[in-house]
């Protein structure tokens, strides 16, 4: 009898192991990457504008606008995941297309910020300041088209009623993705803001 509760005692129940999604880890490690080399570069930035030889130009205006639609964008992904907590399986493809056709109009507005630079004077091969500034929208830039192919499969999805309430991980990595490429940008207006 002794024996047994002896066992009881040091019976222990199973402790639950942490786990974490597959693709939502490959996703994180991916956004760390991105976060590094982003770091490396506006450091570079900020090495090379303390050697002199700097042009200082103003930022188009059109950048401020772009900046207003994607964080536009944010909230209505934002909205497409509530949309598919709850099943709402129309506002989802409406949020998620919405989302889609505002980050192409980011990118359009970027390139005629680009074009202003150029009627600026400002080129990418020249004065570091703006083959700097044509790196860091390039950069991102390159990040939405990444981001507006996440979007189309999370749209594909939503058409097939793959995400639903019980199916929130695509696009949970949509929306983190998204978000994470927003807050990006407002990082680089910022500091292109405050540094040029």
């Amino acid at each position: 009898m002794e024996n047994i509760q002896q066992l009881r005692k040091t019976d222990k129940e199973p402790q639950e192991t942490l786990s974490m999604d597959p693709k939502k880890f490959i996703l994180w490690l991916f956004l760390v990457a991105i976060i590094m080399g982003f770091a490396s570069q506006t450091s570079a930035y900020l090495v090379r504008r303390a050697e002199g030889n700097w042009l200082e130009f103003e930022m188009p205006k059109i950048f401020w606008y772009s900046t207003g639609i994607l964080l536009i964008s944010s909230i209505i992904m934002q909205y497409a995941y509530f949309a598919a907590k709850k099943d709402q399986f129309k506002q989802l493809k409406i949020a998620i297309s919405v989302t889609f056709a505002l980050g192409l109009l980011f990118l359009w507005m970027q390139f005629e910020g680009w074009k202003e630079l150029v009627a600026m004077n400002v080129y990418f091969v020249g004065n570091p300041s703006g083959s700097f500034f044509y790196v860091f929208t390039g950069l991102h830039g390159f990040h939405i088209i990444t981001g507006l192919i996440v979007l189309i499969t999370a749209l594909v999805s939503a058409f097939k009623l793959n995400i639903h309430s019980k199916n929130l991980r695509r696009i949970q990595i949509c929306a983190t993705y998204w978000h994470f490429l927003d807050i990006l940008w407002l990082y680089l207006f910022v500091f292109l803001l405050t540094f040029n």
